[in-house]
């Protein structure tokens, strides 16, 4: 099955093997490795090997093959660096800090003690704001 590819993408370029990297799971549809620019020890990069440029542009069937290998990637990865946790994130558009345009999942190994967070400062959702959002999200759902 041919895959869209972007013959300037990073990650296009790692898929079709023009750039090395440290692979640790590849099938007809799904490609996994280690971040070069760890966050935390075993942070991997899961994959389409379809180009698409963030989670809004990629088909259902494309998401849908990624996250599920994601689970036995993750728990692979937590093994080999011995924690029980981790972070799952898809930045999606520059204002979301995604520095390259492929969809793509952040596995993020979390360990007690570990000197990586992310900032969690949460706001107030007051209820008149938030029955008006929800009914705005409702509309546009299937807008």
């Amino acid at each position: 099955m041919a895959h869209p590819s972007d013959p300037n993408c990073i990650f296009c370029k790692i898929i079709a093997g023009k750039i090395p990297c440290y692979k640790i799971h590849e099938d007809e549809n799904v490609v996994a490795f280690l971040d070069i620019g760890p966050l935390t020890r075993g942070h991997a990069l899961v994959i389409p090997k379809g180009h698409y440029a963030n989670l809004l542009e990629a088909p259902p069937e494309v998401v849908g093959k990624v996250a599920a290998e994601i689970p036995a990637i993750a728990r692979a990865v937590l093994a080999a660096v011995g924690a029980r946790a981790f972070n799952l994130l898809a930045n999606s558009g520059a204002e979301a800090q995604q520095s390259v345009e492929h969809l793509h999942f952040h596995i993020l190994p979390r360990l007690s003690g570990g000197s990586f967070t992310i900032p969690w400062l949460p706001g107030k959702l007051e209820a008149g704001e938030g029955a008006a959002l929800a009914e705005t999200v409702r509309k546009n759902l299937h807008a």
